[in-house]
């Protein structure tokens, strides 16, 4: 498959927009942990080699892009929305809060947003504009999309290290099968969603 290039970013400094950044989330389906959206401006001058899609790269491959992406770009802004506001509003409006929050927190206002998805949050402080698909068609989104995965993976990590029993250090929170047979032995932890089935559905 082609990997994302930083051509419409191109187009659009060439319409005026200096600062471009891409947003992504990830964990919008796990049973447990929250999810997180990243927003990234990248140095048109010093775009890290072998961006992706994060979902079709390595661990390997995602750590090191990670460290050239910190180390390179203008502005990163990160949001983590947890699993108990996800429960409260949905996971919709928890991944819409979370893109937005990411690009609120980057140092570089952003001129223009290139979003992953459907959908483009409300009150964006510039023009944003929303792509099926664009971790796999714009470097920007790409380079989001690396590191809200890796810095997801890294938070659970630590709450694996909490609550062992569920395995979150192999599953990172989806539901797999080994997953789910732990929340049938153990029940739901501090950290799950209790609005997702298995666990919604447990309660009824």
């Amino acid at each position: 498959m082609p990997k994302p290039d930083y051509c419409l970013e191109l187009h659009l400094h060439a319409q005026g927009f200096a600062h471009v950044a891409g947003i992504d989330e990830a964990g919008r389906g796990p049973l447990a942990g929250p999810v997180v959206a990243a927003a990234v401006i990248l140095d048109p001058m010093h775009i890290p080699a072998g961006l992706d899609d994060s979902k079709r790269l390595s661990a390997t491959s995602r750590a090191r892009l990670y460290d050239l992406i910190m180390a390179q770009a203008l502005a990163i802004g990160l949001a983590f929305v947890p699993h108990d506001v996800i429960d409260r509003i949905n996971i919709r409006a928890a991944t819409l809060l979370a893109m937005r929050r990411a690009c609120a927190s980057l140092s570089h206002t952003p001129d223009f947003v290139l979003i992953d998805g459907r959908d483009v949050p409300q009150n964006l402080p510039c023009p944003a504009r929303a792509l099926t698909g664009g971790d796999g068609i714009s470097a920007s989104i790409a380079a989001a999309s690396i590191i809200a995965k890796v810095s997801r993976d890294r938070l659970m990590l630590a709450l694996h290290e909490q609550v062992p029993c569920y395995g979150f250090q192999s599953h990172m929170g989806y539901g797999t099968k080994a997953h789910r047979h732990a929340i049938a032995m153990h029940g739901a932890s501090p950290f799950h969603r209790l609005s997702f089935a298995p666990l919604r559905l447990a309660k009824t």
